[in-house]
């Protein structure tokens, strides 16, 4: 039996350094980690364009998560730790009937195109309905307790 491959949320590499969130910010590094032992984790490049951009953008509080400079280079490791995965024109085209067909907002349809695309498991993400199928991917909330 293959393992189940996971394509992750911009919102887990993120968590990862949120301090605001401690519970988020252990599973996301307890995720992450895993992934990269048993090579479980995939990273699609839409997640890490819009890491160094949330990471370094400022809070509130006028700090940030990151200063760019760390954002970027967690951004080199990102692409050094996990495999990257790249769209192309098909994968645009079902994220354009994704985004119909399951009445996703576009940065989402895109996200799950690539795990569609690339036939992963599951779509790491607190963004999606957890448990559901979107065609063959199934969303996963991996920070619900329990």
């Amino acid at each position: 039996m293959r393992p189940v491959v996971a394509l992750v949320d911009t919102n887990v590499l993120v968590y990862r350094f949120d301090p605001r969130f401690p519970g988020k910010q252990r599973r996301a590094t307890e995720l992450l980690r895993q992934g990269i032992l048993d090579d479980s984790v995939r990273v699609p490049h839409q997640a890490i364009v819009e890491f160094v951009a949330a990471a370094s953008r400022p809070l509130e509080d006028g700090r940030s998560l990151l200063s760019p400079e760390d954002a970027r280079r967690e951004a080199e490791e990102l692409l050094l730790q996990f495999k990257v995965l790249y769209p192309n024109e098909a994968m645009v085209r079902l994220a354009l009937r994704g985004a119909a067909a399951y009445q996703l907002g576009w940065f989402d349809a895109h996200l799950w195109a690539f795990a569609e695309y690339y036939g992963l498991d599951e779509l790491l993400s607190e963004d999606f309905q957890h448990g559901r199928m979107y065609g063959t991917v199934r969303a996963r909330n991996p920070f619900l307790s329990g």
